[in-house]
């Protein structure tokens, strides 16, 4: 309405006019920003407010409805050399939350090991936030950050995937306006740190650095004590959803209230100590599968003396993934106790225009729905973690993931030993390594816990820093029973975990079953990576890659039709899931179903569907 009224009134009134009103101030934001045009981009890119850039709640599994701030926007940057101070003029704005390599950022500039990137903005608390608790949310920030609140450190963090929050009620001065700085260096490939895809010279399937604050920045207020964290495993053979939650200053005669809904109804009520842990037995209880998604919704109250301090709401499914040998004694992966086939595709999570980043949310949600459409009912999220949001999507549309650890620390070899076990190499890594792979491991484990879509946890890669596996698998077999764990997809192979993980590029195959069907469930982890570059939606001009590459899409599709043959045969023989590579074109890489940009869809969605769901109807014995 504002801009109508703005459009209306320049056609009447004198433009020096309007310059002494103020009224350009308005727009100031939209003029002082413009992503980078040297590369292509989405179609959502132009659809970026630099206003108000992903202003979606941030945290769906714990969700307060009021008195919360969204902190994206245009920040003040700069760059300087690490072990310089921190840097009296700025060098321009950048627009939270895209890394300033991206385009989207505004910026479009490689900080490097040798430098250090400062962010600073001032922001205004709201008034309703008076007397409470003010807590800083950070969804990532790649690498390590310290973050200072009006000249004072809030504290520091290290992780590049994992959320992380300070209180920061003491740091603030009396006003409304406050001073935020984040000081973040990155060391990108130059460090130990688990980094995924990054390097400093892309090429092949290694991708841009992504450095600095890459997920949504908030604030939100709370009481004293209040409602940290909730937890939710569900058991569909015992018809139980266990549930707990970690309250700060809790006080003797506190009360957690818990209630569990379908819908609108409530089903299930409990008053418990806010440390303790409870068993909710439910009757009759909706199963959640890729057909069927339902989930329960979780409200809960802390409660002193009759009062509600604190109230959050979040949700679970019921719903069960394990294994078991059919009836010719191979293993066979279950959900809900039946088999189904998990397949689906290799997914980087990368954007041409935000790097890890999606421009927005209808661009982040499109993926997913075009990959539901093609017939996919699985998704391995590729050595990267995406936001709470995007897992809150999968939950809500039914498509099950595989999450894999980001890797880092490169240098062992790897053994591709499909017949062979325990006998791979390991990488000798450096307690500091060790120490920050096991950290960032366990943080991402805590922070995803509560999505029923994450079925399967990787923590290693085709030997891409792979340490000390059979501890590392057993780890986090113990952390979370609730799930299957593959300890090494495509090797380094080891006697550990749920499943033997074979890749083979481009045609399918898959791991012997006389060798590990009784013991392992067998899978194809990667496979696939059929290759069309269409001309004008390619990253670079030249040295684009696939492992086969095509001319058309249609030889393309016939190609990837004959594979869906093939693994329609390996499901009879054992096999129990399959990844193909790739969801879209990555940089280089132009194997992707879509191109790097989403404007060219290179396969027939409709048919790819109908190949696809041939391969949930064949039948284990």
């Amino acid at each position: 309405m504002m801009k109508q009224r703005l459009n209306f009134l320049t056609g009447f009134i004198p433009v020096t006019l309007i310059l002494l009103l103020g009224f350009t101030s308005l727009n100031a934001q939209q003029k002082q920003w413009s992503y980078v045009k040297d590369k292509i981009v989405t179609p959502w890119a132009d659809k970026v407010d630099p206003k108000a850039p992903l202003p979606e709640y941030p945290r769906p599994q714990l969700f307060r409805e009021n008195n919360w701030k969204n902190l994206n926007g245009l920040w003040s940057y700069a760059i300087v050399k690490r072990g310089e101070a921190e840097p009296s003029k700025y060098n321009g704005e950048i627009l939270v939350p895209f890394a300033i390599e991206s385009a989207l950022s505004g910026v479009g500039k490689t900080v490097g090991a040798d430098s250090v990137l400062w962010y600073k903005n001032t922001i205004t608390i709201p008034s309703s936030m008076n007397n409470k608790e003010v807590l800083l949310h950070f969804g990532a920030v790649d690498w390590q950050a310290e973050v200072f609140v009006n000249g004072k450190s809030a504290g520091k963090h290290e992780g590049g995937f994992d959320p992380f929050t300070f209180n920061i009620t003491s740091l603030l001065k009396k006003g409304a306006a406050q001073e935020i700085k984040v000081r973040v260096w990155d060391p990108t490939d130059k460090g130990p740190q688990p980094r995924g895809k990054q390097v400093v010279k892309p090429e092949g399937i290694w991708y841009t650095p992504v450095t600095g604050i890459w997920q949504t920045v908030w604030l939100e207020a709370v009481p004293k004590t209040y409602i940290e964290a909730t937890k939710h495993t569900p058991d569909i053979d015992a018809h139980t959803i266990t549930i707990s939650a970690a309250v700060k200053d809790a006080q003797s005669g506190d009360q957690l209230k818990i209630e569990v809904l379908d819908g609108k109804t409530v089903i299930a009520t409990k008053l418990v100590d806010p440390a303790a842990t409870e068993v909710i037995t439910l009757k009759d209880e909706k199963l959640w599968s890729p057909d069927s998604p339902f989930l329960y919704d979780l409200k809960f109250s802390l409660v002193r003396k009759g009062k509600t301090l604190d109230a959050v709401n979040s949700y679970f499914a019921m719903r069960k993934i394990s294994m078991a040998p059919d009836a010719a004694g191979i293993q066979r992966m279950l959900l809900n106790n039946k088999f189904l086939f998990q397949y689906g595709p290799l997914d980087q999570g990368w954007w041409p225009d935000g790097l890890y980043t999606p421009p927005t949310e209808e661009a982040m949600v499109y993926d997913v729905d075009q990959l539901k459409k093609m017939g996919f009912n699985m998704i391995r999220k590729h050595i990267k973690v995406e936001s709470a949001r995007y897992y809150n999507y999968c939950d809500r549309n039914g498509m099950l993931v595989w999450q894999d650890m980001p890797s880092g620390d490169l240098g062992n070899s790897w053994e591709i030993r499909p017949g062979v076990l325990d006998r791979g190499t390991e990488k000798d890594r450096t307690p500091e390594s060790e120490s920050y792979f096991r950290t960032e491991w366990d943080a991402i484990m805590n922070s995803l816990h509560n999505f029923p879509s994450i079925v399967v946890w990787v923590p290693f890669n085709e030997a891409w820093g792979q340490f000390k596996t059979v501890e590392i698998t057993e780890w986090t077999m113990k952390k979370d029973p609730s799930r299957l764990v593959n300890s090494a997809s495509g090797g380094n192979f080891f006697t550990t975990g749920h499943m033997i993980d074979l890749h083979n590029y481009p045609h399918p195959a898959m791991p012997r079953p006389e060798v590990f069907g009784p013991k392992l469930l067998l899978v194809l982890g990667e496979f696939g990576g059929l290759g069309l570059p269409v001309t004008g939606h390619t990253w670079q001009q030249k040295d684009n890659w696939g492992y086969q590459s095509f001319k058309t899409a249609d030889e393309l599709f016939d190609k990837y039709t004959s594979y869906t043959k093939r693994l329609e045969e390996f499901i009879r023989l054992g096999l129990s899931a399959a990844v193909y590579t790739q969801t879209t074109d990555v940089e280089g890489e132009v194997n992707g179903f879509m191109t790097y940009d989403r404007k060219v869809i290179k396969v027939p969605v409709e048919k790819m569907k109908v190949v696809n769901d041939q391969l949930y109807l064949v039948p284990a014995p």
